[in-house]
This record gives C-alpha cells, sequence and structure tokens, in this order.
C-alpha cells in the first residue's frame, strides 16, 4: 500500500516520518528500494538526535548511495529560490486565491468543441476574403428576327449563388441585328464565368435565342 509523506523539510513532516520507521530499517520491507531513495530526495539533510529514527535511516540510505558513487563529492548548493517554507507559503496562498483551475487539461470533448470552432472560423474568414469580379458581356442572338426582350429573360433565368445580374442595353451589331449588352458581378471562388457560358447560355433552353457570348471587360472588385 503506498504511503504519502509531506513537508519532509519541517518539523511537522519529520516527526510523521519519524514514527513510521520506528521498529524500520527501510521505507518498505527490508531491502532499500526507489521508495527509499524517493524519500531520502525529500529531507534536506540528517535531522539529528532530535529524530532518532529518521537520522538512523537518512545514514543507512546514505552509505548505500556513497557504495554506488564511489566518486568524492565537491558538494552542491541551490540558490535563487525561497526555501521550502517560503515556498509553500506562498502556493497555500495562490490557492486561496484561486478556485478554479484555469489551465487544466482539457477533456476529449472540449478538445473537439475548440477544434469544431477553430474550423468554423477559418471557413467564415476565407467566405470573407473570397474575391469578386464585375464582368461586361455580349450577348447575341442568331439573326435580326430573334425576339431581344426573350433572349434577355432567357440571360436572367440563369441564376445561382455568386452570381448577381446588372444593368443592360441593346448595341447595334449591323444589318439591322442587335446584341445584348449586360453587366454582372460575380463571387470568384463560386462563379465561373467560362462555365456560366458553356453550360447555362449556350445551352437548351438559352440557346434558342443566343448565338454567342462575348466577355468584353472583367475586372476585380
Amino acid at each position: 500500500m503506498a504511503v504519502t509523506f509531506s513537508d519532509l523539510y519541517a518539523e511537522s513532516g519529520l516527526k510523521v516520518l519519524e514514527e513510521f520507521l520506528s521498529g524500520k530499517t527501510y521505507i518498505s520491507g527490508d531491502r532499500l528500494t526507489k521508495d527509499d531513495i524517493k524519500v531520502y530526495a525529500a529531507v534536506v539533510a540528517d535531522p539529528g538526535s532530535a529524530f532518532p529514527n529518521v537520522s538512523r535511516w537518512y545514514a543507512c540510505v546514505s552509505s548505500h548511495l556513497a557504495a554506488s558513487f564511489p566518486g568524492k563529492a565537491a558538494g552542491v548548493n541551490f540558490g535563487g529560490k525561497a526555501s521550502p517554507v517560503e515556498e509553500s507559503q506562498k502556493e497555500a496562498a495562490a490557492a486561496d486565491d484561486d478556485d478554479l483551475d484555469l489551465f487544466g487539461d482539457e477533456t476529449e470533448e472540449e478538445k473537439k468543441a475548440a477544434e469544431e470552432r477553430e474550423a468554423a472560423k477559418k471557413s467564415s474568414s476565407k467566405k470573407k476574403e473570397s474575391g469578386k469580379s464585375s464582368v461586361l458581356m455580349d450577348v447575341k442572338p442568331w439573326d435580326d428576327e430573334t425576339d431581344m426582350k426573350k433572349l434577355e429573360e432567357a440571360v436572367r433565368s440563369v441564376q445561382m449563388e455568386g452570381l448577381l445580374w446588372g444593368a443592360s442595353k441593346l448595341a447595334p451589331v449591323g444589318y439591322g441585328i442587335k446584341k445584348l449588352q449586360i453587366m454582372l458581378t460575380i463571387v470568384d471562388d463560386l462563379v465561373s464565368v467560362d462555365n456560366l457560358i458553356e453550360d447555362h447560355l449556350l445551352t437548351e433552353p438559352a440557346n434558342e435565342y443566343i448565338q454567342s457570348c462575348d466577355i468584353v471587360a472583367f475586372n476585380k472588385i
């Protein structure tokens, strides 16, 4: 069964360890184990006669470690940080101020929700950044007998997302034939002018009135 020790740098913690080691040589069982090494690392130094059981155990572990590491140690000191007691007091004060762990590990549900929000933001941003273009198109009839009113109706009947038809007028071509000049605005990512012409304006039923289409001007907005 696991044993928990705390504050081994303080008298209160050493008292607990002192009682635990009464009649024992090691922390776990009758041999030196990793448990002894962990506790040994938490005890700052040999506490001396004030805690005889801890002192005896500390000396025993030290002798084992000395045998494992025969090199002569020059000694190491640690600086730049408050004492363990001061650190403990600071941590306790911080714990009192913060009842919620705002930086705890995310659950799988929270991670998934965050990823979905991020994907939605990217998608929204992409749509906002999509450019638009203004196009002037010439739409020519088959002959001078073509009903230009029906021709324009056929053109404007083509509706799709990202397409907006604008102003139009009839302009003479010659031999009594007129063409329809019409403005349109498109969202570049949604509408291809080539596809608009080939798949919609030059196919049935629009091609009953439309002989050809030409792009006169194409400008980014």
